[in-house]
């Protein structure tokens, strides 16, 4: 029964990842990352983590895939190219991937496989749950909890303060000095009289007009 679980997980986290990066559409990469994470849920059940499986649940399957669906509603279902237009994507990804296979087929063969025909290690009543692991974080790994827990303050503060920031908006050119001066003289033409033309002297009177 345990091995038929283990198959059914582990079948279910390989498929669930594998559709995440090959379906085009986001909603649906997003329901089948809720079925990785659950499969997921179900391996650490079989290696005694029950607190572990539960967070996964609740925390990435539950809280984190909520978020997701927030995102991808907001997005648009937009079916996205396979190819990315970056420059040199398709030699690198490839070569990548081959090193990925090479490390992970040396890491199963070199110590997946000896452990084959053994029972597995020898876990004490209780290990795995709830009350293990407030022990661990709140006795052994004290330092390094809130250190996290810190860090984590520290992110979500300084998100707040980077949203709350507001840009100044750009003056326009008729609130810039000197600028309405040059519009008005604009809107009423080359040809209108200005304040210098007011003060020029008249023209001397003819000698007709003289006479008369």
């Amino acid at each position: 029964m345990v091995q038929v679980a283990f198959f059914v997980g582990a079948i279910g986290a390989t498929g669930g990842a594998l559709a995440v990066i090959a379906l085009r559409n986001p909603f649906y990469s997003v329901l089948a990352l809720v079925v990785h994470l659950v499969s997921l849920a179900g391996l650490f059940l079989l290696l005694y983590a029950q607190f572990v499986a539960a967070a996964q649940v609740v925390v990435y399957a539950g809280a984190v895939m909520v978020l997701y669906v927030f995102v991808a509603a907001y997005v648009g279902a937009v079916e996205e190219p396979i190819w990315e237009p970056i420059p040199g994507q398709r030699f690198l990804a490839p070569l990548l991937a081959v090193a990925l296979l090479v490390e992970l087929t040396i890491a199963i063969l070199g110590t997946g496989l000896t452990a084959l025909d053994s029972e597995g290690p020898t876990v004490h009543a209780g290990f795995g749950t709830p009350a293990e692991i407030g022990n661990l974080l709140l006795e052994r790994f004290l330092v390094v909890f809130e250190a996290a827990s810190m860090l984590l303050l520290i992110a979500a503060v300084g998100a707040v303060v980077l949203a709350g920031r507001r840009t100044t908006p750009p003056t326009s050119s008729a609130s810039r000095p000197g600028s309405a001066g040059s519009g008005s003289e604009v809107a009423a033409g080359p040809h209108a009289p200005t304040a210098t033309s007011s003060l020029a002297p008249a023209d001397p009177p003819s000698a007709a007009e003289q006479g008369g």
